[in-house]
C-alpha cells in the first residue's frame, strides 16, 4: 500500500471549530477495503502552538508550516475575524510563505467558506471560478475582479484549486475530494460512517429559500423517492409531476424551492450516481449500465459522464474498479 495521502489543515486565529473538525472526521474515516487509512490529517499554523477559535476555547496546532512541504492537499478553513479584511489588506508574509511552500511541493489547495479570501489574496484564484459563503460573495468579487465568483453553488473544483461555500458545504467538498481520489464507494462509506448525505453535486444551490416544506403543504419528496426506484425508465417531467399530483409548472416550482435544482438536472445527477456505483461494483458492460440507469445507450452515458466528470465511463472504471 502507498503511504496515506497527507491532508494539512492550515488554521489561523478565529478558526471555526466545526470546519476544523469536519476535515479530520471525513478524511480520517476514509478506509481501503482492508481497513487501511487512506489519509493522514495534520493540523498546522504558521507558528505551532495555541490558536484562538471563534468559540470560547482555543485549539492547539502541533505543526508549523514545514508540514506543508509534505502535504498533498492543503485545506484552509475560515476565520471570520481575518478573512474579509483580506479584501483590502495584503496577505501576511508568513501565510504567503506557507502557501508558497505548499505550492512548490505540488499540493492542491482548497478552502472552506471565507477561507477563499486567503486563496484569493494569494492570487491562485485569478482567472478561475470560485465560491465562498453567499453573504461574502459580493465582497470577494469586488475585491478580486479577475475571479469568476459563483455565489450559487456548494463548491467549485478547478483541478488543483477548490473552494466551497459555508461551513456545511465543507462536508460536500471533502466528500467530493475523497470521491475524486478513491471513488464513489469509498466516499459513500465515509458518508455512512459520519451520517451525512453521500453526495450533493457542487452545482447545487447553496442557499435554498424553503428547503423544508411548511406543514400541510405539498412536497416533491415522495416523487423523488419514487424516481430513484425507476431510474431505468424513460421518466419525463410529467411523470414526476403526476407522482406528486401537481401540474408540471407547480411541480417544477416546488422542486426548485426544495432542492435548488430543476427536476431534470436532479434526475441526471442521480442517474450518474447510479452509473458510477455500477462501474465500481459490477462487471456489467457500459451499454448495459447505460440502460439500467436510464441513459438508454452508451453514447448518451458517455456524453453525460464526460460533461459532469471530465472523463469516460471506461476510464472511470479503470481508475476505481475494486
Amino acid at each position: 500500500m502507498p503511504a496515506p495521502h497527507l491532508v494539512a489543515v492550515l488554521i489561523r486565529d478565529g478558526v471555526l471549530p466545526m470546519e476544523l473538525g469536519l476535515v479530520h472526521q471525513l478524511f480520517g474515516s476514509a478506509r481501503a477495503t482492508d481497513g487501511t487509512p487512506l489519509y493522514t490529517v495534520r493540523t498546522c499554523a504558521t507558528r505551532p502552538g495555541p490558536v484562538r477559535t471563534d468559540a470560547d476555547f482555543p485549539v492547539y496546532a502541533p505543526h508549523g508550516p514545514e508540514i506543508l512541504t509534505e502535504a498533498r492537499t492543503v485545506l484552509v478553513p475560515a476565520s471570520h475575524e481575518q478573512d474579509e479584511r483580506l479584501a483590502t489588506d495584503p496577505l501576511p508574509a508568513d501565510l504567503r510563505a506557507a502557501l508558497d511552500a505548499a505550492r512548490e511541493a505540488g499540493a492542491r489547495l482548497a478552502s472552506v467558506c471565507t477561507g477563499a479570501f486567503v486563496l484569493a489574496a494569494y492570487g491562485t484564484l485569478d482567472g478561475r471560478r470560485a465560491t465562498t459563503h453567499w453573504l461574502s460573495a459580493d465582497r470577494l468579487a469586488r475585491a478580486h475582479p479577475r475571479i469568476e465568483v459563483d455565489a450559487d453553488v456548494l463548491y467549485v473544483d478547478e483541478g488543483e484549486v477548490l473552494t466551497s461555500a459555508g461551513e456545511a458545504a465543507g462536508i460536500d467538498l471533502c466528500l467530493h475530494l475523497i470521491r475524486r481520489d478513491h471513488g464513489a464507494a469509498v466516499a459513500a462509506d465515509v458518508a455512512r460512517r459520519t451520517v451525512v448525505p453521500p453526495h450533493r453535486e457542487g452545482g447545487q444551490a447553496q442557499y435554498i429559500r424553503r428547503p423544508v416544506p411548511e406543514p400541510g403543504t405539498a412536497s416533491t419528496a415522495a416523487s423523488r423517492a419514487w424516481a430513484l426506484d425507476h431510474l431505468a425508465d424513460p421518466l419525463t417531467l410529467a411523470d414526476l409531476a403526476a407522482q406528486a399530483t401537481m401540474s408540471v409548472r407547480t411541480y417544477t416550482r416546488h422542486f426548485r424551492q426544495e432542492t435548488g435544482q430543476t427536476p431534470l438536472r436532479w434526475l441526471t445527477q442521480r442517474r450518474l450516481d447510479r452509473a458510477r456505483q455500477y462501474l465500481e461494483e459490477t462487471d456489467h458492460t457500459i451499454d448495459h449500465i447505460a440502460g439500467m440507469c436510464g441513459f438508454g445507450t452508451d453514447v448518451s452515458l458517455r456524453h453525460h459522464f464526460h460533461a459532469a466528470l471530465g472523463t469516460t465511463p471506461r476510464n472511470y472504471r479503470a481508475a476505481f474498479r475494486g
